[in-house]
């Protein structure tokens, strides 16, 4: 594939056009450290295939992109409460930790759920919310790891969690 005119780069390091392009499915985010590159590249793709540029970056997968000066911040905020309304957690107390201190997880011998499927949804949506809250990691590891028969106990930590990000 020709690179369209301007992407060519005297030195390979010093002064070089970066740019990045992420790609999920037919979704695509793009940046680079040069602005009329990056335009040139944008109509190059446009040109190429049928697409629509929604100009900055505010939202992508569920995760919320604001920007400063000099950072970017991902934010999960909706995803999270969408979480803790699906938990039917909006009116709950919080808790101040996740897990209970020394917990007995793996030792849970109540009864086994009759339907795991939502234990199991909300332990996958942890997962994914641990892109942007890896101070839960720790916990959604220890929850993941009874998904395959998941007790009361475990569906009660579970719960816990989401209180807690409450």
């Amino acid at each position: 594939m020709k690179l369209p005119p301007g992407f060519e780069s005297s030195h390979p390091n010093k002064g070089a056009v970066q740019i990045n392009v992420l790609v999920y499915v037919d979704d695509l985010i793009i940046s680079g450290n040069n602005t009329a590159a990056l335009r040139a590249f944008k109509a190059y793709l446009s040109d190429c295939f049928h697409m629509k540029d929604l100009g900055t970056l505010k939202y992508f997968l569920g995760i919320e992109v604001a920007r400063s000066s000099s950072d970017l911040f991902l934010c999960q905020r909706k995803y999270t409460l969408d979480i803790i309304s699906e938990a039917g957690l909006l009116g709950s107390k919080p808790v101040g930790f996740p897990m209970e201190q020394n917990h007995k997880l793996g030792l849970a011998n109540g009864p086994l759920l009759d339907d795991p499927e939502p234990c199991r949804r909300l332990v996958g949506r942890l997962i994914y919310l641990v892109v942007t809250r890896p101070d839960l990691a720790y916990f959604v590891h220890i929850l993941s790891q009874f998904m395959h028969a998941p007790r009361t106990g475990h569906w009660e930590a579970a719960l816990r969690v989401v209180r807690y990000l409450k």
